[in-house]
């Protein structure tokens, strides 16, 4: 019995993976008065006169809603809201397991950008955070933008999520190659959400570079090859990625663009690479293949072409990127911090301080493991710090 198989039956058998605790037992008629009505509207009418209470007195201070419309779900594409219940259920189970924050799964029955935007602005007095989810490019984009002034964090995980981990696990392949990351030429395979976001913090876009330590050159690449300047067929999102990639003006295929390339990051689709295309690259290439359940290149494939360092998607194999080692410990963090945004120094404090989990990183192991329940507290000290005051 496979995986999947055996998630079909645990998903019937529990009706979903999580529930509602309480905190305050009732056992009595007082316990019901000062639980609900009378004793309720004295914390009501403290909230009233002095609205920063909710913090104190709701859960608000540790409540994240997961939301998500299931336009983009895992490597499903476009399933729709009820279909995304499943992971959406996942990762709040995943925010309570490693960062004691209680989630709600909010899958909305609406796809266009505005309708989502005015829901998440309706439902946001309760949270003290909101995690996007799932949600296709570009609209992703619009979407965690607009909603920057809502006065509590919202974070498009599948952009920073994997961003972040993808800096922590290219930081330490680079100690383990002896590389510095400021020498570093990056292909990345895939232009959107996720290859958008990564090629923003590898090239610190609206960061201190100084903090940040750019990498020297981005190639991004699409279904169509390398994305430059004399292409016609480019959406905005991707015109704008020209002003901090592809100085070079590179033009070509993946495999064509790999040539003397240091680190390949892939979040696109499986078996595009061979051993032949890790040969064309600089002497110990990392190979950072996230595509699920397919890597771009499985991991014998790219060591056979010399790779010396290999990452994927996949926990079967040595140094998954896996976005539980950021999301819970950030959104811990931020909560503490009460913090209105995730800052771009949070995300950075976020990455250096997963990376540091590592203290000898090796080639098998770049990352900690996602079931590494120290990873969070660690996390979210280094970005409750990093958040502006």
């Amino acid at each position: 019995m496979n995986h999947g198989e055996r998630s079909l039956i645990i998903h019937e058998q529990l009706r979903g993976k999580i529930g509602i605790s309480t905190k305050l037992k009732v056992e009595s008629q007082d316990d019901l008065s000062i639980a609900y009505t009378p004793g309720v509207a004295a914390p009501c009418e403290e909230i009233a006169a002095h609205p920063e209470k909710v913090w104190d007195l709701t859960i608000k201070r540790n409540a994240v809603a997961v939301v998500s419309d299931g336009s983009a779900v895992l490597g499903l594409g476009n399933i729709g809201p009820q279909a995304a219940i499943p992971v959406m259920e996942g990762k709040a189970l995943l925010f309570k397991q490693y960062a004691d924050i209680d989630a709600w799964p909010i899958c909305l029955d609406t796809q266009k950008s505005e309708e989502i935007i005015e829901t998440v602005r309706r439902i946001a007095p309760v949270f003290g955070g909101v995690n996007l989810e799932d949600i296709s490019a570009p609209r992703c984009f619009e979407i965690e933008d607009a909603l920057q002034d809502l006065g509590i964090p919202v974070f498009h995980d599948d952009q920073h999520g994997t961003a972040i981990v993808l800096l922590a696990a290219l930081l330490n392949a680079a100690k383990v190659t002896g590389k510095k990351t400021t020498d570093l030429t990056v292909v990345i395979n895939g232009a959107g959400a996720a290859g958008t976001a990564i090629a923003k913090l590898l090239r610190c876009v609206g960061q201190d570079p100084s903090v940040c330590a750019p990498v020297k050159e981005i190639i991004v690449c699409d279904s169509k090859g390398a994305i430059h300047s004399d292409r016609s067929d480019l959406n905005p999102e991707k015109q704008a990625l020209l002003k901090f990639t592809n100085q070079g003006k590179h033009q070509g295929t993946v495999q064509e663009v790999l040539k003397g390339a240091d680190v390949f990051v892939g979040v696109s689709k499986g078996g595009i690479l061979c051993a032949d295309d890790i040969r064309q690259m600089n002497q110990d290439a990392i190979i950072l293949a996230m595509a699920n359940p397919l890597p771009e290149i499985m991991p014998d494939e790219a060591k056979k072409g010399g790779a010396a360092v290999v990452g994927t998607g996949r926990s079967d194999f040595p140094n998954q990127v896996n976005n539980v080692l950021a999301f819970p410990g950030i959104f811990r963090g931020a909560l503490e911090a009460k913090a209105k945004q995730i800052s771009p120094e949070m995300k950075i404090a976020a990455a250096h301080a997963l990376a540091a989990a590592v203290s000898e990183p090796t080639a098998e192991r770049i990352l900690p493991s996602p079931l590494d329940a120290t990873v969070a507290p660690i996390v979210a000290a280094a970005v409750s710090a990093a958040a502006p005051v």
